[in-house]
Protein backbone atom coordinates (compact mmCIF):
# COMPACT_ATOMS: atom_id res chain seq x y z
CA UNK A 1 0.00 0.00 0.00
CA UNK A 2 1.19 3.50 -0.78
CA UNK A 3 0.73 6.56 1.40
CA UNK A 4 1.69 10.09 0.46
CA UNK A 5 2.08 13.52 1.96
CA UNK A 6 2.29 16.87 0.18
CA UNK A 7 3.74 20.21 1.23
CA UNK A 8 2.84 23.00 -1.13
CA UNK A 9 4.40 26.44 -1.57
CA UNK A 10 7.62 25.70 0.32
CA UNK A 11 9.70 28.88 0.01
CA UNK A 12 12.82 27.30 -1.38
CA UNK A 13 14.09 26.69 -4.88
CA UNK A 14 13.20 23.22 -6.24
CA UNK A 15 16.83 22.67 -7.29
CA UNK A 16 18.03 23.07 -3.69
CA UNK A 17 15.35 20.75 -2.33
CA UNK A 18 15.99 18.06 -4.97
CA UNK A 19 19.63 17.74 -3.90
CA UNK A 20 18.55 16.52 -0.46
CA UNK A 21 15.47 14.60 -1.64
CA UNK A 22 17.57 12.33 -3.88
CA UNK A 23 19.47 11.03 -0.86
CA UNK A 24 16.44 9.50 0.89
CA UNK A 25 14.82 7.60 -1.96
CA UNK A 26 14.74 3.88 -1.30
CA UNK A 27 15.64 4.16 2.39
CA UNK A 28 13.55 2.97 5.33
CA UNK A 29 11.33 5.81 6.58
CA UNK A 30 12.76 5.84 10.12
CA UNK A 31 16.32 5.77 8.77
CA UNK A 32 15.51 8.66 6.40
CA UNK A 33 14.18 10.79 9.29
CA UNK A 34 17.37 10.18 11.28
CA UNK A 35 19.52 10.98 8.25
CA UNK A 36 17.68 14.22 7.49
CA UNK A 37 17.92 15.50 11.07
CA UNK A 38 21.72 15.42 10.68
CA UNK A 39 21.76 17.38 7.40
CA UNK A 40 22.34 21.10 8.17
CA UNK A 41 20.15 22.58 5.43
CA UNK A 42 16.78 24.29 5.37
CA UNK A 43 15.60 21.93 2.62
CA UNK A 44 16.26 18.95 4.92
CA UNK A 45 13.98 20.50 7.58
CA UNK A 46 11.22 20.99 4.99
CA UNK A 47 11.53 17.41 3.74
CA UNK A 48 11.62 15.84 7.22
CA UNK A 49 8.42 17.70 8.12
CA UNK A 50 6.69 16.24 5.07
CA UNK A 51 8.16 12.79 5.72
CA UNK A 52 6.90 12.75 9.33
CA UNK A 53 3.47 13.76 8.04
CA UNK A 54 3.48 10.84 5.57
CA UNK A 55 4.46 8.43 8.37
CA UNK A 56 1.63 9.77 10.54
CA UNK A 57 -0.80 9.37 7.63
CA UNK A 58 0.25 5.73 7.25
CA UNK A 59 -0.13 4.96 10.95
CA UNK A 60 -3.39 6.82 11.61
CA UNK A 61 -5.31 6.46 8.36
CA UNK A 62 -4.14 3.06 7.08
CA UNK A 63 -3.04 1.23 10.26
CA UNK A 64 0.46 0.56 8.89
CA UNK A 65 3.56 0.07 11.02
CA UNK A 66 6.18 2.81 10.72
CA UNK A 67 8.95 0.19 10.82
CA UNK A 68 7.80 -1.45 7.58
CA UNK A 69 7.64 1.75 5.51
CA UNK A 70 10.17 2.72 2.86
CA UNK A 71 10.45 5.94 0.88
CA UNK A 72 9.26 4.96 -2.58
CA UNK A 73 9.73 8.41 -4.08
CA UNK A 74 10.43 11.99 -3.07
CA UNK A 75 9.17 14.22 -5.85
CA UNK A 76 9.94 17.94 -5.90
CA UNK A 77 7.77 19.95 -8.27
CA UNK A 78 8.04 23.58 -9.32
CA UNK A 79 5.72 25.98 -7.54
CA UNK A 80 4.85 29.56 -8.40
CA UNK A 81 7.55 32.24 -8.66
CA UNK A 82 7.45 35.59 -6.87
CA UNK A 83 8.87 38.21 -9.21
CA UNK A 84 10.57 41.04 -7.35
CA UNK A 85 13.06 43.80 -8.14
CA UNK A 86 16.10 45.05 -6.29
CA UNK A 87 17.79 48.39 -6.78
CA UNK A 88 20.80 48.28 -9.07
CA UNK A 89 23.53 50.66 -10.06
CA UNK A 90 22.69 54.09 -11.50
CA UNK A 91 18.97 53.88 -10.80
CA UNK A 92 18.33 50.58 -12.54
CA UNK A 93 16.25 47.67 -11.25
CA UNK A 94 17.56 44.12 -11.14
CA UNK A 95 14.97 41.31 -11.25
CA UNK A 96 14.81 38.68 -8.49
CA UNK A 97 12.94 35.42 -8.92
CA UNK A 98 11.92 33.89 -5.60
CA UNK A 99 11.02 30.31 -6.41
CA UNK A 100 8.74 27.94 -4.52
CA UNK A 101 8.42 24.18 -4.60
CA UNK A 102 5.88 21.47 -3.87
CA UNK A 103 7.25 18.47 -1.94
CA UNK A 104 5.53 15.11 -2.44
CA UNK A 105 6.72 12.05 -0.50
CA UNK A 106 5.32 8.60 -1.26
CA UNK A 107 5.84 5.78 1.26
CA UNK A 108 5.29 2.10 0.55
CA UNK A 109 5.03 -0.89 2.85
CA UNK A 110 6.16 -3.31 0.14
CA UNK A 111 2.74 -4.88 -0.50
CA UNK A 112 1.07 -4.17 -3.82
CA UNK A 113 -2.42 -3.59 -2.50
Amino acid sequence: MEVQSLTRYARMSPKKVREVARTIQGRKAAEAVEFLTLVPRKSARLIVKTLKSAIANAENNNNLSADALTVKSAIIENGPVLKRFKAGARGTAKPRRKKMSHIRIVLSDGNSN
